[in-house]
């Protein structure tokens, strides 16, 4: 009988005074009682409108039903047919903008919690098999990826399924790309990140670490020189932006990647780290989205007092995930909206001592669609904060376009391809996730990996 409840079964989660205190994960994770309940939410639509809405097509219903039989590796199997990232997913991907939006369920309640289950199911399988992959039948043929992060991730996996020798070259000491050095341990656990890389090596990916594409080897030696049939670019989006104020310059701004990067690679959380970090009493991470959330919330576990988000905009226009806005009120961070800073200010030794920002009112909307902000006159204020984030989104580091002859990028720096497949202006080279798009979602990058895995596979075997 299907279960007809209007509502989700509830993620089980840390207490919001508990868990701004430490970096362990938030939602604890479905009991099997419970993914099998919310399971028997799901309708089995003959039009499956919600795998019409996950970028790489996992078969949802199909994998759901195995839950509901309680049948849950294979279940997982399921998913893996479409995804070589389900525990990190099903974490971390904005399923209430893509699948679940579909979801019938969604009509008259909540749509069944397709992320949850997912989360459920990986969760499951990693801890309970301990069997190897089955290594495919290699068919001669070799591609290199440039970039561990979700996109090159998936499309090495979609690859050494095929039988390619896949070699991915990572610029860090360790792969995984934005999800490790970005998102933080209380919302995806590193482990989760090894686990599915793990995974990815048991098929044959060999992955190369300290290798910066463009300094350590070029993308045309690779191609010219080492043997590489065809090259795929999933270098993302690393190159911060500030908003060019006076003050920037001063001790304790950081830049949200470099803030996220030393507390998430470099374990500056950790009481035996020895990675420098400022311990600062309030804070202002400047921007809305989710990397603006996770800097935030990151700075509360860190020990501030006080946290604010800083954003021109109103609430309604916040572009970060409603369930990371929630878990950041729970957890006592203070919104700023409708305001824009002016100038760091510093003290004598060159440590930021205050904020000064405007009020904002909302105008006519601008070429997104969203109310302009426009500065309220005599509004401006200080507010006494002693560090300041800059989380206003990122652009593709110019070293690969700047080392690759052929390249055509645009003018945000991100690589132009033709859309469909990944393909670049350059033959046999193929780019996807945050360096096409500039900052976006894993599970568009993996979308956009999983695409150019089959049109690389299909030029290849063309030739």
């Amino acid at each position: 009988m299907p279960n007809m409840s209007l509502e989700k079964n509830k993620m089980p989660e840390q207490a919001p005074d508990v868990r701004n205190k430490n970096f362990q994960e938030v939602a604890l994770g479905y009991t099997e009682e419970q993914a099998v309940d919310e399971a028997q939410r799901c309708l089995h639509c003959k039009k499956m409108p919600c795998v019409q809405g996950c970028p790489v097509n996992i078969k949802i219903p199909e994998f759901i039903a195995k839950v509901a039989e309680k049948d849950f590796e294979g279940a997982y199997q399921v998913i893996n047919q479409d995804s070589s990232l389900p525990a990190v997913c099903g974490r971390v991907c904005p399923q209430e903008s893509q699948c679940e939006k579909y979801c019938v369920r969604g009509v008259k309640g909540e749509p069944v919690g397709i992320g949850r289950l997912e989360r459920f199911v990986a969760d499951y399988h990693n801890a309970h098999c301990t069997e190897a992959p089955v290594k495919p039948e290699p068919n001669g043929h070799k591609v290199a990826i440039v970039g561990a992060g979700p996109a090159g991730l998936t499309c090495a996996g979609d690859l050494a399924k095929m039988g390619y020798a896949v070699t991915i070259f990572e610029a860090l000491h360790l792969a995984g790309g934005v999800l490790v050095y970005g998102i933080p341990e209380f919302r995806l656990p590193k482990t989760i990140v090894q686990k599915e890389v793990d995974t990815l090596k048991a098929l044959g990916v060999k992955v190369e670490t300290n290798m910066v594409v463009g300094r350590s080897i070029s993308i045309d030696e690779l191609m010219e020189e080492e043997g590489f049939e065809a090259v795929f670019i999933g270098s993302g989006a690393g190159l911060p932006s500030f908003m060019n104020i006076p003050g920037e310059n001063l001790k304790a701004v950081y830049s949200a990647n470099e803030f996220l990067t030393r507390v998430n690679l470099m374990k500056a959380y950790r009481e035996d780290s020895d990675t420098p970090i400022a311990h600062s009493k309030r804070v202002a991470v400047i921007g809305g989205g989710n990397v603006a959330m996770d800097a935030a919330r990151s700075a509360k576990r860190l020990g501030a007092e006080e946290v604010y988000i800083v954003y021109r905009r109103s609430d309604a226009e916040l572009p970060a995930r409603r369930e990371e806005i929630e878990h950041a009120k729970e957890e006592g961070i203070i919104f700023k909206f409708l305001t824009s800073p002016t100038e760091i200010l510093g003290d004598e030794n060159g440590f930021v001592s205050g904020l000064t920002c405007v009020e904002m009112e909302l105008g006519e909307p601008d070429a997104s669609g969203r109310r302009r902000p426009v500065k309220k006159e005599g509004s401006e204020f200080q507010m006494d904060v002693d560090c300041v984030i800059m989380a206003l989104g990122t652009s593709p580091n110019p070293l690969i376009r700047n080392t690759t002859k052929g390249l055509e990028t645009n003018r945000h720096g991100c690589i132009v391809t033709n859309g469909d497949d990944g393909l670049t202006s350059r033959e046999g080279v193929y780019a996807g996730g945050d360096a096409v798009t500039g900052a976006a979602t894993v599970i568009l990058a993996m979308g956009a990996g999983k695409s150019a895995a089959a049109a690389i596979d299909k030029y290849i075997q063309s030739k």
